[in-house]
């Protein structure tokens, strides 16, 4: 596969430079952080269409755009009157400090090791309790008292509610208070453990294992991120199941809310092998962009045989799947199923996804909108949405998530162990492969409405993006 849009876009604009814009630097200098956004939006934003003010004649003079352009008082607030209605656009997002959304990019944040979740508490639409999915190895949490399963219903003693959860739980240091979980009343139990979140770079290559079914082997892959940074612990999870011959695979993606187009499309490489160079992935950007693209083929994604890296990808060669999804699972997780579709049999277990069709691109305030020559001025960048993505099919369409072929969806009075049968969720899956495709669903007897999770509290947290 070609490394990919960013380099021949920058060309391509650098060459071209949009016209329409030229006639508004007299005023307002390259080095204005809201000019870098509006020109930024103007050139790239996928919903440039349905933003009056991002319309090449919105403005009759270069006066009229300067003193639009002054208009705003933040970087932000412009950035954020340009885009679309949250209810169309829920994941554009600016950085005051591009080093911190590359950090993101790659994997890196501060944490203390808890993926957790928080939802509502019965008959309430506004007061919350947690629970934690899983720890992160050699994290502070994984030095302590706590586990997945575990109950918190407060921060520092203060009951969470809607108002308040994101300042108690983007605080560095702060104390998590416990609660009994019995079917669903949530009742303190007087324990409690204190977290620190540090710089930590979690490996999304959570568990592999293989499970031993009589004839059958069955590979487990609990896969949390799509870090390009991880390709290689990857590749190497899928060369490991290659030696032990395993017949199949379940792939883990219930608290994977996404990450690289382009290591989505090379895990789907790794699951297959037998279709290198056809179409897993299309992508559709504004009408500028594809005015501009000479080549209809940069558009696509194609299943490939090698890393970014130049290494061989370790192939399965495998014409059926099994992959567990939540409502957590989002974004490149929904790629891989969606681009599968078309070509092998995918068996969805778990719950409905949460429906991201969209993606990113990180743009710099220089005259590429690349990292070259930026402006040392500032470390204002962009993460808008430039792009939709479908199947090979060309199907896209699944805002409102990709639903499971078989419905098991977690149950909060028993949760198991991740990666063991004890889990139910994987267990549930196991006896399907075993029984030939018989199927015993067990539900919840009480369903807590989802509210967030740690992932999609984060800035670009739920994000699907090109390098």
């Amino acid at each position: 596969m070609k490394r990919f849009m960013l380099a021949l876009l920058a060309i391509l604009f650098a060459q071209s430079v949009v016209k329409c814009t030229d006639d508004y630097d007299d005023n307002i200098s390259y080095g204005s952080v809201n000019n870098f956004v509006w020109k930024g939006l103007n050139l790239y934003y996928f919903w440039l269409s349905d933003s009056p003010d991002l319309a090449d004649d919105r403005f009759d003079s270069s006066s009229d755009y300067d003193n639009f352009i002054n208009s705003f008082n933040s970087p932000e607030e412009i950035f954020n009157h340009l885009l679309v209605a949250p209810t169309i656009d829920r994941y554009s997002v600016i950085f005051s400090d591009y080093t911190v959304l590359e950090e993101i990019l790659s994997g890196s944040q501060k944490s203390n090791g808890v993926d957790y979740e928080l939802r509502f508490r019965e008959g309430s639409t506004t007061e919350l309790f947690g629970w934690v999915r899983y720890i992160q190895p050699n994290s502070d949490a994984s030095t302590k008292n706590i586990q997945r399963g575990d109950i918190f219903y407060a921060v520092n003693g203060i009951s969470l509610n809607t108002s308040n959860y994101i300042n108690l739980l983007n605080l560095e240091n702060y104390t998590l208070n416990f609660a009994e979980f019995d079917n669903g009343a949530i009742t303190p139990n007087g324990d409690s453990v204190m977290l620190t979140k540090t710089n930590y770079s979690e490996n999304p290559v959570y568990i592999r294992k293989v499970f031993v079914e009589g004839t059958k082997k069955i590979g487990y892959l609990m896969y949390n991120g799509f870090y390009a940074n991880y390709e290689t612990e990857l590749n190497n999870a899928f060369g490991y199941f290659q030696n032990e011959g395993i017949t199949h695979l379940v792939l883990d993606l219930r608290y994977n809310s996404g990450g690289s187009i382009n290591t989505a499309t090379r895990l789907a490489s790794m699951i297959t092998g037998q279709f290198n160079n056809q179409i897993f992935a299309k992508q559709q950007w504004n009408y500028k962009i594809e005015n501009l693209i000479n080549n209809p083929e940069q558009l696509l994604n194609r299943f490939t045989n090698s890393l970014a890296n130049g290494n061989s990808i370790n192939h399965l060669n495998l014409n059926k799947i099994f992959i567990l999804t939540t409502k957590r699972s989002a974004s490149a997780s929904e790629l891989v199923i969606n681009g599968l579709a078309p070509y092998i049999n995918v068996v969805q277990i778990g719950d409905a996804t949460a429906g991201k069709n969209v993606g990113s691109i990180t743009l710099y305030d220089s005259p590429t909108f690349r990292k070259e020559n930026v402006n040392p001025n500032h470390k204002y960048a962009m993460q808008p949405i430039v792009l939709k993505i479908a199947n090979n099919n060309n199907f896209s369409e699944y805002t409102n998530g990709l639903s499971p072929n078989l419905t098991q969806l977690e149950d909060l009075d028993n949760l198991g162990t991740i990666g063991e049968i004890s889990d139910p969720l994987l267990n549930a899956t196991i006896n399907y492969i075993n029984l030939n495709g018989r199927f015993q669903q067990s539900l919840p007897e009480k369903i807590f409405n989802h509210f967030e999770d740690s992932k999609s509290m984060r800035l670009f947290g739920d994000e699907m993006y090109l390098e």
